[in-house]
């Protein structure tokens, strides 16, 4: 029987964090370790330029978030994994599907509206089109299926609605991907105001060490009712339980917290540390295998080089049949 086909990207913005590694990375590794997906995952530069960025390390960033992605569990015998710009034929289609777009929908994107509000005309035209990227990033390999999280589902929607539009005008030529929905998991920042996010400076790392997510942990904001210890509280008030111990600790673990936290049995800080041995259970591994690749980057290069070889090969052979239906070869 054959697998089900599955693409999905990450930016590389900054260091990956336990909000990207929760909300996506960990899923694409269960993806293709259950053996029915077969998985092509990008690191997608070309998407990191629709807002600042240092053009000095866009490279290497793009490197570390590879390599990152490989000490999570991405690795050749599962999957391709490559970086964006490695495959030209991405910005090939986009353009094509830009012509199949029209403005009314991408302005009636939440995500640019809120990254151009309050900047007038003063937005690139990349953050504009960003989504018609997207789209060509799943149609160019014709995948069947997309992860996506509560903010990218408004994307998936209009590569669907991309791939109608194409299909009626030239023949059927591409797959309506389908999104796959699992747990929503919104991770906020360690302040709880805000979803985890590198911008915003409230994110704990995967390569941080155990002394550096403590230092971020301790001082986190928790269920505001345990003004003393001897306040009783609410996990599910509180970001930490919420946001982090349900996906990093065991049931035993939660429902000790659980019971502690709400007869003021047990401290915010006896729960965080709790936490912190949990994370490093799971973290620890993942930091070693990334220092060790590190180590190795023509491991890494090779890995990439390889599936960006692949890859090129499916994209130049959707190219040769979307050039030939649209009328220019």
């Amino acid at each position: 029987m054959a697998k089900k086909l599955f693409f999905s990207g990450i930016q590389p913005t900054g260091e990956l964090h336990i909000g990207n590694y929760l909300g996506a990375i960990q899923r694409w590794v269960k993806l293709v370790d259950s053996g029915e997906y077969e998985g092509i995952m990008c690191v997608v530069d070309y998407h990191a330029m629709t807002v600042p960025y240092e053009q000095a390390t866009l490279k290497q960033r793009s490197l570390e978030a590879a390599t990152m992605l490989m000490a999570c569990g991405i690795s050749a015998d599962k999957a391709l994994l490559f970086i964006q710009s490695y495959v030209p034929q991405h910005t090939e289609l986009a353009w094509v599907l830009n012509c199949s777009c029209m403005i009314g929908e991408l302005s009636r994107m939440t995500q640019f509206k809120d990254k151009s509000k309050d900047k007038g005309e003063s937005v690139a035209v990349g953050l504009f089109t960003y989504p018609v990227l997207m789209a060509a990033d799943i149609l160019l390999y014709k995948a069947a299926y997309v992860p996506v999280g509560e903010d990218q589902i408004q994307h998936l929607e209009l590569a669907r609605e991309i791939v109608r539009r194409f299909n009626s005008r030239f023949g059927e030529t591409f797959p309506e991907p389908q999104p796959l929905i699992g747990e929503a998991k919104r991770i906020m920042g360690l302040d709880g105001e805000s979803k985890m996010s590198k911008s915003m400076g409230n994110t704990i790392a995967l390569s941080e060490s155990p002394e550096s997510i403590w230092k971020k942990l301790a001082p986190a904001k928790t269920d505001e009712r345990r003004k003393k210890r001897s306040d009783p509280g609410v996990p599910t008030d509180c970001n930490v339980y919420m946001s982090y111990h349900r996906y990093f600790s065991p049931a035993e673990d939660l429902a000790y917290v659980d019971k502690g936290c709400r007869s003021a049995g047990i401290g915010c800080l006896e729960c965080k540390k709790l936490l912190a041995k949990n994370m490093e259970k799971e973290l620890g591994p993942i930091r070693k295998r990334y220092e060790d690749l590190r180590q190795h980057p023509q491991k890494v290069e090779a890995y990439l080089n390889e599936s960006a070889e692949k890859c090129r090969a499916i994209a130049e052979a959707t190219m040769h049949e979307v050039r030939s239906k649209i009328g220019v070869r």
